[in-house]
Parts: structure tokens; C-alpha cells; sequence
């Protein structure tokens, strides 16, 4: 009986060590963690590019990558762009913005 509560134990701390190695993040893809963050940075830089008034016509994508924030689609002005920047750069937790906004 000792043998199987032996292996019972084994095969428990297998599959913790498994699910904690999947969940892990690399360079090119987020552990859970980091992607519930990134979802949540992308909801408050939309939400804050939304709110103000220059931009709510604006065709501005989000996308967030272990904090580093990417904003493409097309504006009317520099000061648009310029504006959407600073936003994102505001939001707590954003590492780095990357600008790939185009002029209309």
C-alpha cells in the first residue's frame, strides 16, 4: 500500500510540474498571467483613446504583447497620433508603444 501511495505522490507532482511548465511564457507567446494582464492594458488604452473626443471617429487598433502596446490604423492629423500616444503611454503598465498609425 505505501508502494502506490508512492506513486500516487509521483505521479501527482508529474502533473503539476507539467501544467506549470505549460502555462510558462516564451519569447514569442504569454503565459496565462501575462495574458490576462495584456487584455486588460488593451481594454484601458481603447477605452481611454475612445473617451477622447479628437479620436472616437479615429480607425485605431490595440494590441498588447507583454506590455508593450502596438496602435496601427489611420488618423486625421499628427496631433491625432500623437495624441493616441501619449494616451497609451499613460496607461499603468504599458512597457513601450509601438506607432504604426497612418495619416488618412
Amino acid at each position: 500500500m505505501k508502494q502506490f501511495g508512492k506513486y500516487l505522490s509521483a505521479l501527482f507532482l508529474s502533473v503539476t510540474l507539467i501544467t506549470a511548465v505549460g502555462c510558462a511564457s516564451t519569447s514569442k507567446q504569454e503565459g496565462m498571467g501575462e495574458y490576462v494582464d495584456d487584455s486588460v492594458i488593451t481594454a484601458k488604452v481603447k477605452a481611454a483613446i475612445f473617451e477622447h473626443a479628437s479620436l472616437k471617429s479615429a480607425e485605431i487598433n490595440v494590441e498588447t504583447f507583454k506590455g508593450v502596446v502596438q496602435l496601427s490604423g489611420f488618423v486625421n492629423s499628427q496631433a491625432d497620433i500623437n495624441t493616441a500616444v501619449g494616451l497609451a503611454r499613460s496607461v499603468k503598465g504599458v512597457q513601450s508603444v509601438k506607432n504604426d498609425m497612418r495619416l488618412k
